[in-house]
């Protein structure tokens, strides 16, 4: 938990864990808030390395093509459904670990995007009920080896390398965010910025993508959910860009945060 610049551990306020607080509820929220209104002792940011924010989320599931920008720049159809793909804890990282590019792949591809982490058990969702089961949201780096995903109709082996799903730098709660959808989005390469967008452009956005993929799967506290990548990809390019050792990715999301990872090579 952040307060002021100071990192408070979640087992300060008896959760050991990132699932158990979100299991949590309420009352677990209603502990933290109370910790950090009386400023109990920290330690400071700088002085600490930050994991993601659900270093074992349960499901990591992923969004494609849900920025009408993003869909306009690929050649597709604006999808009707959404396409769902997914990640594994493998890929899973946090803020200022390395994304290592694999040796078999040299097509590998930034993607920024906004995530967003269940906090109630979700079956059957409607949209209009949305805020009761999610808790809040993140900055997701979709990181994709192109020859692998476009390889076949099925995506996630593209997805799922070691170290694909770098999120945090934190996980921001819902109350911080008043309007999810309408927030800039970009990714720097190096200091250049490469895409530049909103979350009004998603075709469909966090209540719709609570209740379609509730009404398939039951959403445990903890999951996440990355709701896809807007233009400027590097595949769309031309000519393309893709990452190499020595890169520095960041992912900025109005009022979230940046999430920041440099890119190395795979070793050996």
């Amino acid at each position: 938990m952040l307060v002021d610049g100071q990192v408070i551990g979640l087992e300060q306020i008896g959760y050991p864990d990132a699932i158990s607080f979100l299991n949590g509820g309420e009352e677990a929220l209603r502990t933290a808030e109370r910790l950090a209104a009386d400023r109990a002792d920290g330690v400071p940011l700088d002085s600490v390395r930050l994991h993601a924010p659900v270093p074992n989320p349960g499901k990591f599931i992923c969004i494609g093509l849900n920025y009408r920008d993003h869909a306009i720049e690929s050649g597709m159809e604006i999808p009707e459904i959404p396409t769902v793909f997914t990640k594994y804890g493998n890929a899973v990282c946090g803020h200022g670990d390395p994304i290592i590019l694999p040796s078999v792949s040299d097509k590998v591809d930034y993607e920024a995007e906004l995530g967003f982490v269940v906090g109630k058990r979700a079956k059957g969702v409607r949209a209009s009920d949305w805020e009761e089961y999610v808790f809040g949201y993140t900055c997701v780096h979709d990181v994709s080896a192109r020859d692998y995903q476009l390889a076949t109709s099925q995506w996630t082996i593209g997805k799922t390398f070691d170290t694909f799903g770098p999120f945090g730098p934190a996980l921001v709660s819902k109350d911080e965010v008043p309007n999810v959808g309408n927030l800039r989005i970009w990714l720097d390469l190096n200091g250049e910025r490469l895409q530049d967008s909103n979350t009004d452009q998603l075709v469909f956005d966090v209540p719709a993508l609570l209740e379609y993929l509730s009404a398939v799967m039951t959403l445990e506290p903890g999951d996440i959910v990355s709701t896809g990548t807007p233009p400027g990809v590097g595949m769309a390019r031309k000519p393309p860009i893709y990452l190499r050792p020595g890169d520095t990715c960041t992912v900025g999301i109005e009022g979230i945060g940046e999430l920041v990872n440099p890119c190395i090579a795979e070793p050996g």
